[in-house]
């Protein structure tokens, strides 16, 4: 047994307790359904209990610098101390190949390790001169207080980590609600991880429970200064308005629907190659990932054919497996999903490249080809191993269609020519564009963020410091001023 599968409780106020939720929830390997760990569901009176500590002990945790750094040095240390059985665990619960697992917990460490270079910028002030005579402007940046963080379960670990290292950092208590499906590698980890490392109670709350239980709570409850969310757009939708009411601030990384565009003069063979890894790292469960293959129609015949070979060599099965690239899907609604949309296609009539099977709770890559970009297929995100090829006439209807969808998070153009890529990518209405590349990238000093319906805010250093961080303007008089009346 893993050793996080005991860890099957909420971490409140430097305890780790039972839920007093009269419910239970099962935690299950989506590989072969077994039952990893059952959780007694956090109730609303602890959830105010958790802001209500996190609330009282922030601000002295703001204050010491050098324990933030120490604990959160620890806490890097307590991971790579625990390398193998965090890998496991995120295998275990997410379905997640040793490549997206690898991947995952390098991230994790990575914004770990760059957070504490902001723990200084806490109370540091610029200084500038002032337009009136003898006065001195200075702006310091403040913590927010509580951040609310609730966590999806694709990128579990690091989509947690990702909130709550910087906010911690930045002298910030965090109250954190993981997706249930994965709250062992999302909540109890994390929470180990600081425990071990010696965090103040209350600083950090991790939360094992639903939002049927607990409502609006995590968003709206008056401890809570900043709310991160990463998940659906409906989902973000909501908490925006809520926190919109009480004139709370968001990051809101929500919903995609990925371009991957290539050009009359992309190389086809590369970017066969990215395709592959863009599509199907952890089975398309992932908001980056590529939605909509859009090609020029010059190269259209021979990228669906050699994209087509490439799909029906992609290894499935065991996650455990170091050779598998596709997994499960996290549970049977999404499997539901992802078979309900072949059948769209094909009562469309696209042409079905490649059909993949079930197998278990594994769906095996299927390819689509000559989908309308404006279809209600093509403008849903499909959060599996379902590739949609799209054709283009022009390298600026390429573009043009790219564009042509809600959404605007990750996207990514592949061209033998740098110049006319970049003016391109700067025609793209997405946050963020990979050139000659695939688009589900982060890195931790990054500006990582979407534009329309993916989203507000930015992660990535330095830009999550104002996120996280008040404006704090403090003006001196250094001689007697003089007025007027």
């Amino acid at each position: 047994m893993n050793q996080y599968q005991t860890f099957n409780k909420s971490f409140i106020n430097g305890a780790w307790v039972e839920g007093n939720e009269d419910k239970t929830v099962d935690m299950v390997n989506p590989y072969d359904n077994d039952i990893l760990a059952t959780v007694s569901l956090a109730s609303l009176d602890q959830l105010h209990e958790a802001f209500d500590g996190a609330k009282q002990v922030q601000k002295a945790w703001s204050k010491d610098a050098q324990l933030r750094r120490d604990v959160l040095t620890k806490a890097i240390q307590y991971f790579n101390d625990h390398r193998d059985d965090i890998l496991e665990i995120l295998t275990l619960e997410s379905g997640s190949t040793a490549v997206k697992a690898n991947l995952e917990f390098d991230l994790t460490v990575g914004i770990m390790e760059e957070s504490l270079t902001m723990i200084d910028q806490v109370g540091k002030f610029n200084e500038k001169p002032s337009m009136i005579p003898d006065k001195t402007n200075e702006f310091y940046r403040l913590p927010k207080g509580v951040i609310s963080s609730i966590a999806p379960f694709n990128f579990p670990l690091y989509l947690s980590m990702r909130t709550i290292a910087p906010a911690l950092a930045l002298g910030n208590a965090v109250v954190h609600k993981p997706d249930l499906k994965c709250g062992l590698s999302s909540g109890s980890v994390i929470a180990k991880a600081f425990e071990e490392a010696g965090i103040c109670k209350g600083v950090f709350q991790s939360l094992l429970t639903k939002s049927s239980v607990t409502g609006d709570a995590m968003f709206n409850h008056e401890a809570a200064n900043f709310v991160s969310f990463t998940g659906s757009t409906p989902v973000g939708k909501q908490i925006g308005k809520v926190a919109g009411e009480q004139l709370k601030d968001v990051a809101l990384e929500l919903g995609g629907n990925g371009p991957f565009c290539v050009m009359s003069d992309a190389d086809v063979d590369k970017a066969v190659d990215a395709a592959i890894f863009g599509k199907y790292l952890h089975q398309g469960q992932i908001c980056m990932m590529i939605n909509r293959m859009i090609i020029h129609e010059d190269v259209y015949d021979e990228f669906a054919e050699k994209f087509v070979a490439r799909s029906k060599d992609v290894k499935h099965g065991d996650p455990r497996d170091p050779d598998v690239v596709v997994g499960p899907l996290i549970d049977e609604k999404q499997m539901e999903k992802a078979l309900a949309n072949i059948q769209k296609a094909k009562e469309a009539g696209y042409d079905i490249l490649l059909e993949g099977e079930q197998v278990g709770n594994i769906l095996r890559p299927t390819v689509i080809g000559h989908v309308d970009n404006d279809s209600e297929l093509a403008q849903t995100e499909m959060f599996s191993p379902i590739a949609m090829l799209i054709k283009a006439s022009s390298d600026d209807d390429v573009i043009a269609k790219a564009n042509d969808t809600e959404f605007g998070l990750s996207s990514a153009i592949f061209s033998n020519n740098e110049e006319n890529a970049r003016d391109y990518a700067l025609e793209l209405e997405f946050g963020m564009t990979h050139i000659n590349d695939q688009p589900v990238h982060d890195e931790p000093t990054a500006l990582f963020g979407g534009m329309r319906q993916s989203g507000v805010g930015r992660f990535g250093s330095p830009h999550i410091i104002d996120e996280f961080t008040e404006g704090k303007w403090i003006s001196v008089q250094k001689k007697v001023r003089e007025f007027p009346f």
